[in-house]
């Protein structure tokens, strides 16, 4: 039973082909296009692709984008399925005051790494963190159950809020530094170690609650330029969200037949 995955983020939709809806199953084919092209699918990237028997989702980027989404999938005699946040599934309890206004890439990505950690060993405290248009930051105790988190902006999105609020000031790319000596590495040094402070301190505060160390993984398009530069120790993931989809198809498809 052969599978796609998506992911449509603000930017982004990237997408994987898998043998099977499950944990572990063989990755066919992959791709990613900026959401402005996404109308090219049906006759480019996805067009040589067997059909995908099952696909599951998860979308921030609103119901227009949905819709386009969906008229590509029209090539394929497929389901369109759309991952929701709800109080609780494959292993996680959510303690979002309206679980179902979570956003589902958060709930997603939350049960990829609750997974990911579980397959190391015991399970333990997990702060998880998306570095994308915006930046996330989870916090999971160790029986599984989100406590809460933290959404900042990304980098893109506080630079250009500088740019927009202050005369005169233009951003160009600059480096990290511990004591930055120009506008343009001091923008890009504050925006790093503001998304790392706000990581240090979910996991100070996850760590206290718990009692024990926290594990934090990090995913995202940014989350390479962000590892280095943090002062807790990270364990750096792509495709995040494709992990958290296959654990979620694994338990949704498993007992229904493939017309359901």
């Amino acid at each position: 039973m052969s599978f796609l995955a998506l992911d449509v983020g603000n930017t982004r939709l990237k997408w994987a082909h898998y043998d099977a809806p499950h944990a572990g199953a063989r990755l066919l084919a992959q791709g990613a296009e900026f959401l402005e092209n996404i109308d090219k699918l049906a006759d480019g990237a996805w067009k040589a692709l067997p059909v995908p028997e099952r696909m599951l989702g998860c979308i921030v980027a609103g119901d227009a984008i949905k819709r386009r989404v969906q008229e590509q999938m029209e090539l394929w005699d497929v389901v369109p399925q759309w991952v929701v946040s709800s109080n609780a599934e494959a292993g996680l309890s959510n303690g979002y005051d309206h679980p179902s206004r979570l956003g589902s890439d958060r709930w997603v990505a939350m049960i990829g790494a609750w997974h990911r950690m579980r397959a190391q060993g015991p399970a333990r405290p997990l702060v998880v963190v998306m570095v994308g248009t915006a930046v996330t930051v989870e916090a999971i105790d160790a029986n599984g159950r989100f406590l809460g988190g933290l959404i900042l902006p990304g980098h893109g999105i506080m630079l250009r809020a500088l740019e927009s609020g202050t005369a005169g000031l233009h951003v160009p790319t600059g480096e990290v530094r511990d004591f930055p000596t120009n506008t343009s590495d001091a923008l890009t040094s504050g925006g790093t170690y503001a998304i790392a402070g706000a990581v240090a301190r979910m996991t100070q505060h996850l760590q206290q609650h718990c009692q024990a160390e926290p594990m934090c993984i990090m995913t995202g398009g940014a989350g390479w330029k962000m590892a280095p530069h943090m002062s807790v120790p990270v364990d750096l993931v792509d495709n995040l969200l494709f992990d958290g989809l296959l654990e979620i198809a694994a338990r949704r498809f498993a007992a229904a037949p493939v017309w359901a």
